[in-house]
């Protein structure tokens, strides 16, 4: 005697679920990389052999290769830098910002601004990117 089954598995699979996921990450990365600041003054930066991005600061100091200083894109005289940062950075728990100097800035340049970061005992970081 032949003993059937009366109820089979179906071993079909529904995409319908998986294409719901799908549209909700694509989503939520598309709302997540817009909320990256990418700053519109054009440098090339230094490369670095890093992995780890550095968290992003309230104020990011760009200086070009002609010596101009720009605190979150708006320019700002080299005489006047330091007391912009010490006011933008007032109230702050951790007063930080980032430095973004172009790979052929002078020297000198970037250690005005490291200078004040230490005077004034503000977190540093300097921005980098990747080697490929």
């Amino acid at each position: 005697m032949e003993l059937k089954r009366k109820n089979r598995v179906n071993a079909e699979f529904s995409m319908a679920s998986m294409t719901d996921i799908i549209f909700l990450l694509l989503i939520f990365f598309m709302i997540t990389s817009s909320a990256i600041s990418q700053s519109s003054i054009e440098v090339k930066l230094p490369t670095a052999d890093t992995l780890n991005p550095s968290v992003q600061d309230p104020a990011v100091v760009t200086i070009k290769e002609d010596g101009k200083y720009f605190v979150n894109d708006k320019q700002i005289a080299k005489e006047e830098l330091e007391q912009y940062l010490v006011t933008t950075l007032k109230g702050e728990e951790k007063p930080s910002f980032t430095i973004r100097a172009d790979e052929n800035t002078k020297h000198k340049d970037v250690v005005y601004v490291m200078a004040i970061a230490e005077t004034h005992k503000f977190n540093l970081a300097i921005a980098t990117t990747q080697e490929k």
